[in-house]
């Protein structure tokens, strides 16, 4: 029997979403990892590398709520083919750019062209995925993202050391075009719209996912004026602030921070990112075992409080060490309860989004990519000024802090849309 008739639909789904994200970061990172090389052949100082990777932060977090929006409205597919075609051309486009101009003005579009494919691959899980399976479906979105940025370095270095720098950028577009056909060839935002899905595994999704279809008018009070929503956002924008570090100035600090070889720093971003698709996975294993015997509340809030003071200490670590592998060690743990932060986060957006959860997603993400934005400029700026890589890691240190405080305001049982309260007349009372 072939693989694909042993994987039920909803798996397929997830395994296509996998190969999303895996892209997704393939690209992302791409720039990160020949970072030195541009910054050479354009004369650029930190600062000025940091204004390239910040336009596409800048972009992307702009973008995220109008993107999370239309996949509610519209469906999440159409949104998906939309955002992969035109990272797919920006990403390529990067390779031909002669300027600092043009690399901020093309990583801007890239970000724009980018924006929403986390959220609304959450919206698909929802619809897809039965509540028992939220956190080992997010999960595989965390391993995609911890794959592609593992593969990175093994496809992209050889390729920059060998042709040059520009070329990993056509590579990576032409990727993001095969997947645009599949999806357009096979995908559907329904269960019940796609070809050859059994009754059985139909029902199972629909009477047991967390979308539920609500007659309620939205209304924007729902995801700004939410307490615990803030707290949410709080945290992810803290979470992103380090993740951004790790997907766009590693390599750098690594390399002129900690003097570590270009070979070194190779080895070093793939064991780290390696390591996160295991945390990645367990994470799922163990937060849907926690919901199912401890409930909504408990295993999010325990798991990205625990996860938060973990990683804040081991980054406080890193910037006292200079012994390479003792680094590397500390960025691996850093890495592994990053990617349980991460899937926790989005989890509880499915958990409490009800029809909104590409809408809830992409606020959330827009405030972690504010983190990240910032980020990519204060920690050149930082370093330029103070002459000192290790400076900035105490304010990520200090942020992560925060990041964890705010899990104890955050519930994920309750949703953000309630169904309205049904009153049954009893006979014979008034």
């Amino acid at each position: 029997m072939s693989l694909s008739l042993k994987l039920s639909y909803r798996h397929r789904v997830v395994g296509l979403l996998y190969f999303l994200i895996l892209i997704t970061y393939l690209d992302r990172v791409t720039i990160s990892l020949v970072g030195v090389r541009i910054k050479a052949a354009f004369h650029l100082s930190n600062t000025q590398f940091g204004w390239v990777l910040s336009a596409f932060v800048l972009a992307y977090a702009i973008f995220e709520i109008p993107s999370g929006f239309l996949g509610d409205r519209i469906g999440q597919r159409r949104v998906l083919l939309r955002i992969v075609i035109m990272w797919s051309a920006f990403t390529a486009l990067t390779g031909v750019t002669n300027s600092l101009f043009g690399l901020i003005a093309i990583r801007f579009l890239f970000g724009m062209g980018e924006a929403g494919a986390y959220p609304n691959s959450c919206g698909v899980l929802s619809r897809w995925v039965p509540k028992s399976e939220t956190s080992r479906s997010i999960s595989w979105l965390s391993m995609g993202s911890h794959s592609g940025a593992a593969l990175a370095p093994l496809i992209v270095v050889p390729l920059a050391m060998s042709f040059g720098w520009r070329v990993p950028f056509f590579v990576n577009g032409a990727l993001g075009l095969i997947w645009v056909l599949v999806c357009w060839l096979w995908f559907r935002n329904n269960p019940g719209e796609m070809k050859g899905i059994s009754q059985a595994e139909k029902e199972l999704i629909e009477k047991n996912r967390n979308y539920k279809k609500h007659d309620q008018p939205f209304t924007w009070k729902l995801v700004t004026a939410n307490p615990m929503l803030w707290a949410l956002y709080i945290s992810y924008f803290t979470i992103q602030w380090a993740n951004y570090f790790f997907a766009a100035w590693l390599p750098t600090y690594l390399q002129e921070g900690k003097h570590f070889s270009e070979q070194q720093m190779k080895i070093t971003t793939t064991w780290m990112f390696s390591v996160g698709i295991l945390g990645s996975f367990l994470a799922g294993i163990i937060g849907d075992l926690l919901v199912r015997r401890k409930g909504n509340s408990f295993a999010r809030k325990t798991v990205a409080g625990v996860s938060f003071g973990i990683m804040a200490l081991v980054v406080f670590l890193s910037a006292r060490l200079m012994n390479h592998t003792l680094v590397t060690i500390s960025f691996v743990f850093a890495e592994f309860f990053l990617g349980i932060i991460v899937i926790t986060c989005f989890s509880t957006c499915v958990d409490i989004g009800g029809d909104r959860v590409s809408t809830v997603t992409g606020f959330m993400n827009f405030f972690g990519q504010m983190g990240a934005f910032l980020m990519s400029i204060i920690f050149g700026k930082i370093v330029d000024f103070t002459h000192n890589y290790e400076t900035p890691q105490y304010l990520m240190f200090s942020l992560l802090l925060v990041g964890g405080i705010c899990w104890l305001g955050i519930d994920a049982s309750k949703k953000i849309i309630t169904e309205p309260t049904i009153l049954t007349i009893v006979p014979g009372y008034k």
